[in-house]
């Protein structure tokens, strides 16, 4: 009895080893040779304003959380890698509307972004031209105690993006 439980012990083990499971920064299909990201601001083809800015920002923090690499946020001619982003559409749209007050209370932010992660030889080492991202926020009516809450609502978008951006690079999605 007793070597069948060690053989089921050492199966479930071996078992293990090729789970997936990995150290922070090791799962990455990157090159090798890549060791350090410079992240310029990200391009914004819209109209609005202060998106770029909060999406860079938010990707230099996650890849500085989740990854061995050094992050340079801004343009490095010396960089391994260029990660470029550009926002493409950047819509705000009535979500609900309060019949009482003729006015819309809530909103959603929808982000369309465009990323590259260029080696130093030009070589594309990821692309997605079509994240597609959005984030609801509630309309302050009381004039008295306004907030605009689109920045916040902006801020947890850039938070999500960049989170799943990190991710699909690192695992090569």
């Amino acid at each position: 009895m007793r070597p069948l439980l060690l053989a089921l012990l050492a199966l479930a083990l071996f078992s293990l080893g090729g789970c997936g499971y990995h150290t922070l920064g090791a799962a990455t299909h990157l090159p090798p040779y890549v060791r350090t990201i410079s992240v310029p601001v990200f391009a914004n083809q819209t109209p609005a304003n202060g998106a770029e800015t909060a999406m860079t920002e938010a990707v230099i923090r996650e890849l500085m959380a989740r990854t061995r690499f050094q992050i340079t946020p801004k343009a490095d001619p010396d960089a391994d890698a260029v990660l470029h982003g550009t926002i493409l559409k950047e819509l705000v749209a009535p979500l609900t509307y309060n019949t009482a007050t003729q006015q819309s209370s809530s909103y959603l932010i929808t982000v369309v972004v465009s990323v590259t992660l260029n080696g130093h030889d030009g070589k594309v080492l990821y692309r997605n031209q079509n994240y597609v991202y959005r984030q609801q926020y509630q309309a302050t009516t009381d004039l008295p105690t306004f907030l605009e809450e689109d920045p916040a609502a902006m801020q947890r978008l850039s938070r999500d993006f960049a989170r799943q951006l990190v991710a699909d690079v690192l695992e090569g999605f």
